[in-house]
């Protein structure tokens, strides 16, 4: 049966919300074994992430096409280099909101996450020379006194924030630089670090503080299921992907670091306060600007903005 442009469209959205709405509640995972080291976590995430990507394509008949594709790969020191850097990107990224989940930083993982979008169009700047328009300008100011109101009132750098949105902006970057599809991309990612995944966990597991046995039926099921938790949202946003527009996707990916916020103030009662509200209010300004930035009214009013030489430094670099 042949689906319409529609029918493809609300695929699209709830594939992709679905994607989201999963990366958002990912925090009551994590809290669910919380007993164990961020780094046995990671591990464990890895290696069974590795062998669920395995188990995918050996179920959609497309492990000999990755072999394949590792076979051609494995002669190009450029792309085995993006992806190994890819590799150690992600797992930063995974080990710092693992820890941040289970250390009651909820409410700083989701600021990394609302940041993260304007980070990704800063590394386009200095690393693809892409150039910024008027409204992305405004859009990183705004961001920028978010992040230093909460330097300066706290008098503590918001480095988990930060982490989490340059590690995965990184991540984004070689992700378009390697060329790799979703599937494809995290089984070849996780093949990388699972070796070093295994050793870590034989070492702990050696010395009897592993949480991953008979001993812990129920952690040890949990740990186990990370692999699925990685993959199933990975997988939906690729389905997503391949049928929104990239304007469309750029809305949705506010519903994760929202959940998030949302749960660290009222599931599990963080602190969130004067400070915190002024800095989240302006990265949500500068998301607003961000996201709406290419529709004809905010084009029209950069026009009449540059037209009257109002912000006139913001457009020095315009043609």
């Amino acid at each position: 049966m042949k689906i319409d442009q529609t029918d493809e469209r609300l695929i699209g959205m709830a594939a992709t919300a679905g994607a989201y709405l999963l990366w958002g509640i990912l925090p009551l995972y994590w809290k669910l074994v919380n007993l164990v080291s961020p780094f046995e976590i990671l591990a464990q995430r890895i290696t069974w992430s590795f062998f669920f990507m395995v188990l995918i394509l050996l179920s959609t008949r497309k492990l000999r096409s990755f072999l394949g594709e590792l076979y051609e790969i494995s002669f190009k020191l450029k792309k085995l280099s993006g992806i190994a850097i890819a590799s150690l990107l992600i797992s930063v990224n995974w080990l710092t909101y693992i820890w941040a989940v289970n250390s009651n930083h909820i409410i700083e993982t989701s600021l990394g996450y609302y940041i993260n979008p304007l980070v990704s169009v800063l590394l386009g700047v200095i690393v693809l020379k892409e150039r910024l328009s008027f409204w992305q300008m405004v859009s990183f100011f705004l961001a920028m006194l978010g992040v230093l109101n909460l330097t300066f009132h706290f008098g503590s750098f918001p480095w988990v924030a930060l982490v989490l949105a340059i590690t995965f902006g990184l991540y984004g970057l070689c992700k378009k630089m390697i060329h790799l599809g979703a599937i494809t991309g995290i089984t070849l990612e996780t093949l990388l670090v699972t070796p070093l995944a295994l050793l870590y966990l034989n070492y702990v597991h050696n010395n009897g503080v592993g949480f991953f046995g008979f001993a812990h039926p129920g952690i040890s099921g949990l740990l186990a299921g990370a692999g699925v938790v990685t993959a199933v949202p990975l997988i939906l946003f690729a389905s997503g992907a391949r049928r929104l527009p990239l304007s469309t996707m750029g809305f949705l990916q506010y519903i994760a670091p929202t959940i998030a916020l949302f749960l660290g103030v009222f599931i599990f009662h963080e602190p969130f306060t004067a400070v915190h509200m002024v800095s989240f209010t302006f990265i949500w300004a500068a998301l607003t600007v961000f996201s709406l930035a290419r529709t004809r009214a905010f084009i029209q009013l950069e026009s009449v903005l540059l037209k009257n030489n109002i912000f006139q430094r913001f457009s020095s670099g315009k043609n």
